[in-house]
């Protein structure tokens, strides 16, 4: 099967089926939100957006990447969101590459937004929607984060089977220039852990899509089929 890996600008049209990738940080950010109780996130488009939706909606919470701000509520920071209580909460989410990726392809019929702590309920999910053809957008340095590339890579060899060793990828990803730099704490914004969290693979068991509801593109966790011990 022919999948299609690429960067936000080398989008043209409406992929069938998109996965857009974001390891450091947006979409592990976004799974550690649901495993802690978030209900929905909100993909904002810019900050002003982030903060109007929020304002907009009292009881609604902000987070964007880089250093705290006025109006926002949390980080881009897995291990800085590892211990909030978001149970029944509702996020807006905010950043450079990861909310930017999906919302351009947010009119495709089927969206995924992964990383590796999702990776295989990510695989598993589209091989129940015997989904086809994939289109993974790379968000991370205009499609040349090797972290992000590396992720597409093995949720794309995991379509045939849930026997792909992970071990090769996630490598690659922590010698990536974007785990360097949370290393070395040049973003801000960041953790000592966050690396650590953002190799780990299939943290989770869900996968999480994102649909337009109403005028707003929304990303919710969906149930993943069990792995198949028998691969």
């Amino acid at each position: 099967m022919d999948h299609h890996f690429v960067g936000i600008p080398e989008l043209t049209g409406v992929p069938r089926v998109a996965v857009v990738i974001d390891v450091m940080r947006a979409f592990t950010v976004a799974a550690w939100a649901f495993a802690r109780g978030a209900e929905r996130i909100v993909l904002a488009g810019t900050v002003d957006e982030a903060l109007a939706l929020k304002e907009r909606h009292p009881g609604w919470l902000a987070l964007k990447d880089g250093a705290p701000a006025a109006g926002f509520d949390a980080v881009n920071s897995p291990a800085l969101l590892r211990s909030r209580d978001f149970t029944g909460r509702t996020l807006v989410q905010k950043t450079t590459a990861g909310t930017v990726g999906a919302l351009a392809v947010a009119d495709a019929p089927l969206v995924l937004c992964a990383s590796f702590v999702v990776a295989g309920p990510t695989a598993r999910f589209l091989r129940a929607a015997d989904a086809g053809p994939v289109t993974f957008v790379v968000t991370g340095e205009d499609g040349r984060a090797d972290e992000d590339r590396a992720c597409a890579e093995y949720i794309g060899r995991s379509l045939a089977g849930d026997g792909v060793d992970p071990a090769p990828y996630v490598r690659r990803a922590g010698n990536s220039r974007a785990a360097a730099e949370l290393a070395a704490e040049l973003r801000e914004g960041s953790h000592p852990d966050d690396v650590a969290l953002c190799l780990e693979v299939d943290r989770f068991p869900f996968a999480m899509a994102a649909r337009r509801e109403e005028s707003l593109t929304v990303l919710r966790p969906v149930p993943a089929p069990a792995p198949d011990l028998r691969d």
